[in-house]
């Protein structure tokens, strides 16, 4: 059992040690940006980053799962696949640039700071095409080198932010270390390509009909993705039209450190992906028995999560931000319990690419985004930034777990998901009933 497992297990250690190391920089970056700009001026390059999220959705194209689908399953087209996927993203990403330019040269002035930061932070989306090459290492469960890729990208990062802040640089040039990173990021993942696989990047080719084929079948993921990162971001950029912009420094830094998080569940089902894929075609019970550990070690990990902000979080915030982010203390702890719908969003969004159900991500994460802004619109100029914490908290509950009861095709997952809801007593019950 244990041998079967190791490549699994080993290809998630990779992705989570990397994650937890660039944890520890991404912290000690945000402490120091948020104590050094302070809240409004952090808010703005908050807002701006939300916007490059919001905007930068249109290269996703719903391709990723798909694509290490397609990479597992059709091996003789994967030059095809690559050099397709890439240049498809290519296209959505320089939309969504001109878009975003647009946009913020209409609502916030091409004089203005804001347009500054996010016509800079908005550049780095051109590098994201390169991430095709991510999806090949996750097919053959090769993270350690996107791992490597990461680290290495992150610690660009970090000393781009720490050379700014020793040089006393102005909040405008604070968006330059994410243009970078996402820059080295691009040209490692290129090198450990050209280095360790098998295809070159010369074999890849474009070609019509198969782009066809992807856009039809990710389309309902690509608009599912887009709604996700709307109650994801749209939060801080509400917050940055209703509120004050201090108050979206104090809310972006409980968002960070909430968010910091989401790795944990990517990684851990990302790497079980391809298992799943083959257990649903050869032994569907099993695929079942695994479906609901991976939901229940998923709710677990959450719960766990939320409860130890919960208990450190009064006291971290201050110590580490100063008191002038104390109030992003309570944010943190209801922004936090979102942790336990996320973590199963992650499996469930891979069960409906191995059943082929994708409209139903598309109406999950549409309930999710129309909740959010509904409530954001209600809250914000109430609660503040609370507010944007407790909708995001309701709109995840909705589109992760309420929504998924509303067909009988789904509501087999729903129970799933309830049961995994129920771990930390059955566990203890069925251990228990076993003496």
């Amino acid at each position: 059992m244990l041998a079967r497992l190791r490549p699994y297990l080993s290809n998630t250690g990779w992705i989570i040690g990397e994650k937890i190391l660039a944890l520890g920089s991404g912290f000690a970056v945000t402490v120091l940006m948020a104590r050094y700009l302070g809240p409004r001026d952090f808010g703005l390059v908050a807002y701006a980053m939300s916007m490059v999220a919001l905007f930068g959705v249109s290269g996703h194209l719903g391709l990723h799962g798909l694509v290490v689908r397609e990479i597992v399953k059709r091996p003789e087209v994967r030059a095809e696949t690559l050099g397709t996927t890439a240049l498809l993203k290519l296209f959505g990403v320089l939309a969504g640039y001109l878009a975003l330019l647009l946009f913020a040269a209409a609502f916030e002035g091409v004089e203005s700071v804001q347009f500054a930061l996010i016509a800079i932070a908005g550049f780095a989306l051109l590098f994201t095409p390169v991430d095709v090459i991510d999806y090949w290492f996750n097919a053959f469960l090769k993270a350690r080198y996107v791992s490597v890729t990461r680290l290495l990208s992150q610690l660009v990062y970090a000393s781009a932010a720490v050379l700014l802040i020793l040089w006393g640089a102005g909040v405008v040039l604070f968006t330059i270390p994410y243009l970078l990173q996402m820059l080295s990021a691009a040209v490692f993942l290129l090198l450990l390509f050209r280095l360790k696989a098998e295809i070159r990047l010369s074999d890849w080719r474009f070609d019509r009909r198969h782009a066809g084929d992807l856009l039809r079948q990710g389309w309902m993921i690509y608009l599912a993705s887009f709604f996700a990162v709307i109650y994801l971001k749209i939060d801080q950029v509400m917050l940055r039209w209703l509120a004050e912009p201090a108050e979206v420094g104090i809310y972006a830094v409980a968002a960070r450190l909430s968010e910091v998080w989401y790795f944990v569940p990517t990684a851990i089902v990302a790497s079980i992906f391809p298992k799943l894929i083959e257990l649903r075609e050869s032994n569907p019970e099993l695929f079942q028995h695994r479906l609901q550990q991976v939901f229940d070690g998923l709710a677990v990990l959450g719960m766990l999560i939320a409860l130890s902000v919960m208990i450190l979080a009064p006291w971290l915030i201050p110590l580490f931000f100063g008191v002038d982010y104390a109030a992003s203390a309570g944010i943190l702890v209801i922004h936090t319990w979102a942790s336990v719908f996320i973590f199963m969003r992650a499996a469930l969004s891979k069960w409906i690419l191995i059943e082929n159900a994708l409209y139903f991500s598309l109406l999950t994460q549409g309930l999710g985004a129309l909740s959010n802004v509904v409530l954001n619109y209600i809250l914000i100029p109430v609660y503040g930034g609370e507010g944007a914490a407790f909708a995001t908290l309701v709109s995840y509950t909705i589109a992760s777990f309420f929504a998924v009861s509303l067909h009988r095709r789904t509501r087999p997952v729903f129970w799933l998901m309830l049961n995994a809801l129920c771990a930390p007593v059955r566990y203890p019950l069925k251990f228990l009933a076993s003496r």
